[in-house]
């Protein structure tokens, strides 16, 4: 496994992190002792970084995490977040995100967490965002509930505003370097380097559209992108090659992201992913990949608010 600096926060984040949204049966259920299993076989595979939310399962995600790791706290590096508690909750308030946190520390069953970010914040109105919510993620870091803070969203709009309105250690955003999306490297990469703020890219298979199996979320994506991702699953399967895997050695590999969240409970999947991480890439087989997605490569979906996109 490698490991890559997060940006000027000090900490080693490995190459592929492991997203616990699984873990809170987000994509079916999942079952508990499988589920632990999973964690294990991500720190045997070297991980080090693992995501989390309460919006994942009510809690069910953190609460599996805090067991899995108990004992091994010390070694890992656990990131939550706050302001997302379901499909259609949210609340950025001040209180809401304190009493969140509370609660996920003792789910977690940690002290502090060491990333702790606001979730999908392009639901809310930004303006309180970036002042009451902000200013809150400060104060519990300044009280040792986290060590480093940071937002999440999909607009790269939204993203670049946040880091440009308020001083952020992170941020992560997904589905934008993709074999069928590669807008983050000129729409966040440059504003978050010149900030000195670390991106985190989620989302290697594009909710699924970059998997044999198609779409898992219910997001509206176009139809000329699924056409795009159909023309990638033939080309792979001519050449024998595993979609999935390609697109998590293309976003693993080429992002310039520190690290790139891989999301499942399957063993299979995580071992795919982390060997995706250090195998060599067919060349030919991108480049013909890549120039069937030329024409959608700028094309994205709203999320959230109107005005946020």
């Amino acid at each position: 496994m490698q490991y890559n600096p997060l940006g000027h926060t000090g900490l080693q984040v490995s190459a592929v992190s492991f997203g616990t949204a699984p873990l809170g049966d987000m994509f079916g259920a999942a079952d508990h002792e499988i589920a632990l299993t999973s964690v294990y076989d991500a720190l045997d595979a070297g991980i080090n970084f693992f995501d989390s939310s309460p919006y994942y399962g009510g809690g069910l995600a953190e609460e599996r995490l805090g067991a899995a790791l108990k004992g091994k706290r010390d070694d890992v590096i656990v990131g939550t977040k706050a302001g997302r508690y379901g499909f259609d909750e949210f609340d950025f308030s001040p209180q809401r995100i304190r009493a969140g946190v509370h609660r996920s520390l003792e789910l977690l069953q940690t002290d502090y967490v060491d990333i702790l970010q606001l979730h999908d914040i392009e639901f809310a109105l930004l303006s309180d965002v970036f002042d009451d919510a902000y200013g809150e993620l400060v104060r519990l870091r300044d009280e040792g509930k986290c060590r480093f803070i940071g937002m999440t969203g999909y607009p790269l709009h939204t993203m670049r505003r946040a880091i440009a309105e308020t001083d952020l250690d992170v941020v992560l955003n997904y589905a934008h370097f993709t074999l069928l999306n590669t807008e983050l490297t000129e729409g966040l990469l440059p504003a978050a380097q010149q900030n000195g703020t670390a991106v985190i890219n989620a989302a290697a298979v594009a909710l699924g559209l970059l998997t044999p199996a198609g779409l898992k979320a219910d997001v509206p994506v176009g139809e000329s992108v699924v056409a795009a991702s159909r023309a990638v699953n033939t080309i792979c399967q001519q050449h024998g090659v595993d979609i999935a895997f390609l697109a998590n050695q293309f976003a693993i590999q080429r992002s310039g992201c520190p690290t790139t969240v891989i999301g499942t409970a399957k063993p299979h999947h995580l071992e795919s992913a982390v060997r995706a991480a250090g195998a060599p890439i067919d060349e030919a087989v991108l480049a013909e990949v890549l120039g069937a997605t030329a024409d959608v490569q700028h094309e994205s979906w709203s999320s959230g608010l109107k005005e946020n996109n």
